[in-house]
């Protein structure tokens, strides 16, 4: 089985050179640099290189359209865009002091109600906060050096890397097997023996599917990114060991729930309980709302108003719908209307409309996201204009990311909206007939 296989010691060195080639490129604490790499050796050493000198990356999906990727970077300001070439910093043999832990979070864009994607930004944490950051989560998931961490979701995703940097942190191993293939994975997995894993659904219902894998070596094996089904979540339970499949819920900004396997089996489809040191409550329309430590805080990158938006003093909201019972357990009620996950990955509607909106032959569109078997959620397009379909989905291949690409595209006389005008997309189903209510999408 073939797969780069990151060491503590090694990455280290490489991190000392990575921070030194940064600082004689005259990069300083609170400064932004750019990669767009693959998951790699190299893409590790300059995520920690940079976050352990206070210098803080922007990690940007390689397979962003170049536009789509020019107009993040000029958002970003950074003082270095390294680009798809993380290695061209590890070439010296200077090395550079480095802090235990790193002194910042790295900085991600995740997609926003406007179409406009928001960058979020924790700055240079005090050394108190960073210690209290980095501590909580080796502590949390018991990140040791016996570990070897298998990285099965793209690193650009911020969960994913922060697995495998607190892994490399405590001193464990980190498996890059590449991008995601049942057959490699699996093969990885019954080979390489790893203890530790993160993935999202798609992920396991694939492996599983696969069959044939030897899945006894995981001591933690950690689902996100999107509601995993009852009937897939059991068949985890009964394939890996016990007390091994843990789940948690959160967001690029933010950690809210981790869920036990004795939690899901005492309340099947609970996201779990509230972190250690945060809590959980709702508002009056169901918004569930958390308080945070210090260490947790952050702010949307140059968008004041929508940082104020997020925040009720240490509180903050994602604008998911949810309850907290009687017993401290978190129930997800549905996500917001904007908002479809595929995949494991945040669709926004309102991005993906802005891009097909701008076709000079459509007058309007509405996405929404319909259940898939596969990928949870798949991205659906309705919109008005003469723009033939083949057209237009190839206009949006050369605009937009793949997970936001509409998986298809039904052309409308008119959308549906509501008496104030606005466009009614949980109706888009089943006026195209969809949902099974109808077969004819212009009746």
């Amino acid at each position: 089985m073939t797969a780069a296989v990151v060491c503590s010691a090694d990455s280290e060195r490489d991190q000392r050179r990575a921070a030194a080639a940064l600082a004689a490129g005259g990069l300083r604490a609170g400064d932004r640099v750019v990669v767009s790499a693959v998951g790699s050796p190299g893409l590790l050493a300059v995520v920690l290189g940079a976050l352990r000198t206070g210098i803080v990356p922007v990690v940007l999906d390689p397979g962003l359209p170049p536009a789509e990727r020019a107009a993040l970077v000029a958002d970003a300001d950074p003082a270095l865009d390294v680009a798809a070439d993380p290695g061209r910093l590890l070439a010296g043999t200077e090395q550079h002091d480095l802090a235990d832990v790193p002194l910042a979070r790295p900085m991600h864009y995740t997609s926003g109600t406007t179409g406009r994607r928001k960058g979020v930004w924790s700055g240079v944490l005090p050394e108190d906060r960073a210690r209290a950051l980095a501590a909580e989560e080796i502590e949390l998931w018991g990140f040791e050096p016996r570990d070897r961490h298998l990285v099965l979701s793209p690193l650009h995703h911020s969960a994913p890397l922060r697995f495998a940097v607190h892994t490399l942190l405590a001193g464990g191993e980190v498996l890059l097997p590449g991008p995601f293939d049942a057959a490699r994975a699996g093969a990885a997995i019954s080979a390489l023996r790893p203890t530790t894993t993160f993935c999202v659904p798609t992920h396991l219902q694939r492996l599983l599917a696969r069959g044939g894998i030897d899945w006894s070596s995981f001591r933690r094996l950690v689902h996100a990114g999107a509601p995993c089904p009852v009937p897939l979540k059991r068949a985890v339970l009964e394939a890996a060991p016990e007390g091994s499949v843990w789940e948690f819920y959160g967001s690029t900004e933010a950690q809210f729930t981790v869920c036990s396997p004795g939690d899901w089996l005492a309340a099947p489809g609970t996201v779990g309980r509230a972190r250690p040191g945060r809590r959980l409550e709702t508002d009056e329309r169901g918004q569930l709302w958390c308080a945070v430590p210090p260490w947790a805080r952050f702010e949307y990158w140059r968008a004041p108003e929508k940082t104020a938006a997020a925040w009720r003093g240490d509180r903050v909201t994602v604008g998911d719908l949810g309850r907290v019972d009687d017993d401290g357990l978190v129930w997800l009620d549905g996500r917001r209307e904007d908002l479809i996950i595929s995949g494991g990955v945040n669709v926004y509607p309102a991005e993906v409309e802005a891009a097909l909106d701008a076709h000079p032959d459509v007058v309007e569109s509405a996405v929404f996201g319909l259940p898939d078997e596969e990928w949870g959620q798949r991205v659906v397009a309705a919109y008005v204009g003469a723009a033939d379909p083949a057209d237009l989905g190839a206009w949006a291949r050369a605009r937009l990311g793949a997970a936001k690409r509409p998986k298809a595209l039904h052309r409308l006389d008119d959308l549906p909206r509501t008496s104030t005008g606005k466009v009614r997309r949980l109706d888009l189903p089943g006026v195209l007939g969809l949902d099974g209510s109808r077969s004819d999408p212009h009746g």
